[in-house]
């Protein structure tokens, strides 16, 4: 009965520097139950980085007005869309680079990375005094905020 004495599955590797080991020697020693506490965090981190894509639909068309760029009232709206679209934008162009830096440094970082550019840049978008200032600052706050991605993965 030397068979019975085998092991199914092989003791697993674990690498010294890799983020994805450390992540799986914590859910071992998990005991598979919900911390109450992480899903909160989830889903505060989950909420921050998702309310700068609508929170400033109710108020754009009057910060494009204050900043007198359009020539008529009728073209507040194209400058509005402009201005809306500039955060999915960086997104797209910044979302497969930022997989792939939390594929390599940890999700972490990336997530940490997202939650400061939302704070620093959602406040100086809400400060801008120009519209170019308000372009510039929402595109930059869409190519650092890449939390989505790396939280469902780490989920």
């Amino acid at each position: 009965m030397d068979h019975m004495n085998v092991p199914l599955l092989e003791k697993k590797q674990y690498y010294k520097d890799c983020p994805g080991c450390k992540v799986e020697q914590e859910n071992e020693l998990i005991n598979q139950e919900l911390s109450i506490l992480k899903l909160f965090i989830i889903w505060m981190v989950v909420l921050s980085s998702s309310l700068p894509m609508t929170s400033l639909f109710p108020f754009l068309y009057f910060m494009v007005r204050d900043f007198n760029v359009a020539k008529e009232e009728a073209d507040i709206s194209y400058y509005a869309g402009y201005l809306g679209s500039s955060y999915m934008l960086a997104r797209s162009l910044t979302a497969v680079i930022l997989g792939m830096v939390s594929d390599r440094y940890g999700r972490k970082p990336v997530i940490i990375l997202g939650i400061i550019s939302v704070v620093i840049f959602n406040t100086l978008f809400g400060l801008s005094t120009s519209y170019w200032m308000a372009i510039i600052t929402r595109f930059l706050l869409g190519s650092l905020n890449g939390v989505l991605g790396p939280v469902k993965v780490y989920v």
